[in-house]
């Protein structure tokens, strides 16, 4: 039985893919890929780790299959625009240039159907830990690869299914408490929505913090894609520019927690 045509949106934002890694959900990325479609996709940073593959060089078939798609998708008349973050921050000296259809840029101004004007940006320049300890990203990663090593995060999910509870990825949910403790120190969703009105826009999408999120913040839309290590979360705009969070889980896309709604301009 032939599979079903692909759900068409708009736009999709995805970010925060970091292939070259074990943690990369790259199946689940592609599969996503295969049964959703839109006019304009954003990659918002972070696709390839350089930072691992400076250090030791993974590249399973799978990492290279996403790849491919996203050039086929371009090849078939989507419009494919790549934000460089700052794990793959070596694609920012190609900002300018396209390759393969692909569109490279440090940052893009978005307009939905309904008139609304989005900046696309990665995030790290709103990130303390980035900006100013860069010397601690490592050790976050290497404490968030030893969970995966030891198993931790399975155990974790398997635990919570027993229990009945919703599942809830261990890596986001320590992830979240760091970026908790980062936006307390620096405010990252207030950078973000200020850094967006001075350029002039009702809101900004990025990625960078792998959380999910849709909310207005002093009358700014903060909206974040989240990840695909974890959260295997997109951000996609609907025909009449209402913004959703949508996650997928293996060969089923839902809701991520619950559907938003659209959020009004204030």
């Amino acid at each position: 039985m032939d599979d079903p045509a692909p759900t068409r949106y708009r736009t999709i934002w995805i970010s925060d893919v970091h292939l070259g890694t074990h943690a990369a959900r790259a199946e689940e990325l592609l599969d996503f890929l295969r049964r959703h479609d839109a006019d304009t996709l954003y990659v918002v940073g972070d696709l390839v780790d350089g930072w691992v593959l400076r250090r030791t060089w993974w590249w399973p078939q799978a990492h290279n299959d996403v790849l491919q798609k996203l050039l086929r998708k371009a090849r078939k008349g989507t419009r494919v625009v790549y934000v460089p973050g700052n794990h793959d921050e070596f694609a920012r000296g190609y900002a300018g240039h396209a390759f393969g259809g692909v569109e490279v840029t440090l940052e893009a101004m978005h307009e939905t159907a309904d008139g609304r004007r989005l900046l696309v940006v990665h995030g790290d320049a709103f990130d303390p830990v980035v900006t100013k300890h860069r010397w601690l990203v490592p050790l976050a990663h290497g404490f968030l690869g030893l969970l995966r090593g030891l198993g931790i995060p399975t155990a974790w999910r398997l635990v919570r299914r027993c229990l009945g509870r919703p599942y809830a990825s261990l890596a986001t949910y320590v992830r979240g408490r760091a970026n908790g403790a980062i936006a307390a120190l620096g405010d990252f969703e207030r950078l973000a929505t200020a850094f967006a009105r001075r350029r002039g826009a009702d809101g900004v999408v990025c990625g960078h913090v792998h959380v999910p999120a849709m909310r207005m913040v002093d009358g700014t839309l903060y909206l974040n894609d989240g990840d695909w290590v974890d959260s295997c979360s997109a951000l996609v705009e609907h025909a009449d520019g209402r913004l959703e969070l949508v996650r997928a889980t293996g060969r089923e896309a839902r809701s991520a927690a619950a559907r938003a709604p659209a959020v009004a301009t204030a």
